[in-house]
């Protein structure tokens, strides 16, 4: 079959491994997640089905196994569960003869080890249910799912709801029971190698005989052959049931029975049906004298008297299973003896779990067949397969089970929740990036000067995440400084309105505001960025300016200090309050402050400057020299400098030096305001002087 590779697997956030790195990972994880399990004494149903039962002692009859149930009693007796696990209690007789009696350590590492095992055989399993059985041409299997289905296992290895199965040795049936349902999917997918329409009776057989050891060691084993022919109706035979019923439904003539029957899929249906049938068949006589007898004290709402009481507290305790699997925060060895009191009336608040576990359980079922995306449809529906069929047996539906919950038999299940997770975080992060990409590169663009650009990426950025809050800061800023203001004031509104602790987007937003003469907003939006944000210089230093547009000397200069004190090398808060303090007359504070800068900025040229122009209008024309030159040292080229310096020279009258830098200036800037005035000014008076000496 040819399948495309996903388009969401590679956006997966995790390395992209080799097969047998992934494996290795995968069972590392496993086995740190439950290796403290090792030294674990016999507990619970332990003294049950190991200590006291007599079928693991070398010196009783192996045939016993064979004819009793998995904790030592006669299958026949009327006092037996009916739990026929013969392969199980095998594997509880090996070790105790390896062991050399009854030392849990031994038991435990095995559980471990299988728990690794099937933890890695997840992986193939995952990526044949999301990608598909895919060869090449030398007939090599391929994954077209190689970060999904390896995230899938790592969710699968180390998911704590795992705890009663590894680390309670008679979880080691659902161990067993689950290694051989892999084997025999892995075995039935051998069937398809010849390709879509050719398939092996033999693969098929050997299928159903791996189902029939897994229900040797469980009896949930069974359930396998639900998930091959789901798989064989989905994948290969590639059928979208939503269509078919329509089409059938509908009695069109496209629904093609006969191709069905063509490809082989009835055929192998009926294959899978008889053999169950068959095993299940053999199973009812194994139990000899009808179901198990259980006690309302081990399952209390199958002895409800009303229909409507049970079926509302079964609900119940599939909502309890589904939250363990969501979120495993209390786990329990033990659920009967009242710790799930029945639901008995329409007002008890608990009847809104069912509702909720059914509403999203109906939303994954309507993605599941009617999503437009394949690979969403086959993940989802496979993940669901998995999630359901094998939790079948214990759902109470077909017979009475003896227990109210029971972590143990969530183990298969679990497997489909961490399939539809796996693909929930594969989807977060496709959808993420999409959004990602186009803010990326209209980042790079605007860093790299093109603004127009990164205006187009910006706001498809924006387009395909109308909340995406970043993009539309840093659009707003584009635009801010391209003049378009009243744009730049919408999305940094909306930015702010979405995420209100957006501190830079209200600074912004404070910006753009106080360019449209919205003082009272920009202010308001200042101090906005200050309180979300209390350490923020660059906001004192814009809500400073504002302050000064406003004439409002002293609290421009507090906001200015604020930002100097937040950030001491802040350069443009210690020039702009130089400036303040000389242009309303506060000459010799100006220059304590310059002076102070200058300590902490002992290169800044446009302090020195300032500072410079303040010391020559308190006529301290020679150390106001000093810090014209040492600016212009830095920086040779600003013609402002070389204007002002002109101008000291000028006052200070040596006329000569002021008359280079005055050329100097004008080559620099021919159009500096007052510079050319002040040389003409400066001829005139070089003119005059050479007359009179003349």
């Amino acid at each position: 079959m040819v399948l495309s590779e996903l388009y969401w697997d590679h956006h997966i956030p995790l390395p992209k491994l080799g097969p047998l790195q992934s494996r290795l990972v995968t069972a590392f994880v496993a086995l740190v997640c439950f290796i403290n399990s090792y030294d674990g004494d016999f507990v619970f149903d332990d003294s049950e089905a190991i200590i006291n039962n007599k079928d693991l002692n070398p010196d009783t009859p192996l045939s016993n196994i064979w004819k009793n149930d998995f904790w030592g009693s006669n299958l026949s007796s009327n006092s037996s569960h009916k739990s026929y696990r013969p392969l199980t209690v095998l594997t509880f007789r090996i070790n105790y003869l390896l062991a050399g009696g009854l030392h849990p350590i031994g038991f435990h590492m095995l559980n471990v080890a299988l728990h690794c095992v099937i933890s890695v055989l997840m992986i193939d399993v995952f990526a044949i249910l999301i990608g598909g059985l895919v060869h090449d041409g030398r007939g090599a299997k391929l994954s077209l799912s190689p970060k999904a289905s390896f995230l899938a296992a790592l969710f699968f290895a180390s998911h704590p709801v795992h705890t009663e199965s590894v680390a309670g040795i008679v979880g080691r049936a659902d161990l067993l029971c689950a290694l051989f349902f892999q084997l025999s999917f892995l075995v039935y997918c051998k069937a398809f190698q010849g390709g879509d329409k050719k398939f092996s009776v033999l693969w098929i057989f050997g299928s159903i005989l791996l189902c029939a050891v897994a229900m040797l060691c469980k009896e949930q084993g069974i359930t396998v052959l639900g998930v091959n022919a789901a798989y064989d109706i989905l994948m290969v035979c590639n059928l979208n049931i939503y269509e078919l019923a329509h089409q059938l439904l509908s009695r069109r003539k496209s629904a093609d029975i006969g191709g069905l029957v063509r490809s082989g899929l009835l055929m192998r249906l009926a294959l899978l049906f008889l053999g169950g049938s068959f095993l299940l068949y053999a199973r009812w006589r194994i139990m000899g004298t009808g179901p198990p007898s259980f006690t309302e004290v081990d399952n209390p709402a199958s002895f409800a008297e009303n229909v409507i009481l049970r079926i509302v507290n079964y609900n119940y305790y599939y909502s309890l299973n589904a939250w363990l699997l969501l979120c495993p925060w209390w786990l329990c060895f033990d659920w009967s003896m009242g710790c799930v009191p029945l639901i008995k009336s329409a007002t008890d608040w608990r009847i809104f779990w069912p509702l909720l576990l059914w509403c999203c359980l109906m939303g994954l079922v309507y993605q599941a067949l009617c999503s437009q995306d394949s690979n969403k449809r086959r993940t989802l529906t496979f993940g669901l397969v998995l999630l359901v069929i094998p939790f079948l047996p214990a759902s109470n539906l077909f017979f009475r089970v003896g227990f109210v919950i029971a972590e143990r038999v969530l183990y298969l299940s679990s497997a489909g929740y961490c399939l539809i997770l796996a693909y929930a975080v594969g989807f977060c992060s496709c959808h993420w990036k999409k959004h990602k990409v186009h803010y990326n590169v209209g980042k790079n663009l605007a860093d790299r000067g093109n603004q127009s650009a990164a205006v187009k990426y910006y706001r498809e950025a924006v387009r395909l995440h109308p909340k995406y809050v970043h993009a539309m800061n840093n659009l707003g800023n584009i635009l801010k400084e391209r003049n378009e203001l009243k744009e730049a004031e919408v999305l940094l509104s909306a930015a702010v309105n979405i995420q209100p602790d957006f501190a830079a987007a209200w600074m912004n937003l404070g910006i753009v505001q106080n360019s449209l003469k919205k003082f009272d907003k920009a202010e308001q939006s200042y101090w906005n960025a200050i309180r979300f944000r209390k350490k923020y210089p660059d906001c004192y230093y814009n809500l400073g300016r504002l302050y000064a547009d406003l004439n409002r000397s002293i609290d421009a200069l507090n906001a200015w200090r604020n930002a100097t004190m937040l950030k001491p090398d802040h350069s443009l808060a210690w020039n702009n309050m130089v400036i303040l303090l000389d242009n309303t007359g506060n000459l010799a504070q100006a220059e304590l402050i310059g002076k102070e800068a200058l300590k902490i900025l002992p290169k800044d040229h446009t302090i020195m400057f300032s500072l410079a122009n303040v010391l020559g209008k308190q006529e301290k024309y020679k150390e106001s020299e000093g810090f014209f030159l040492n600016a212009l040292k830095i920086n040779p080229n600003v013609a402002s400098c070389h204007g002002n310096l002109a101008v000291l020279y000028h006052r200070w009258g040596k006329l000569d030096l002021a008359k280079r830098h005055y050329e100097l200036s004008l080559r620099l800037d021919p159009s500096a305001p007052g510079t050319k005035e002040n040389y003409n000014m400066l001829k005139r008076k070089l003119e005059l002087r050479q007359r009179t000496v003349g």
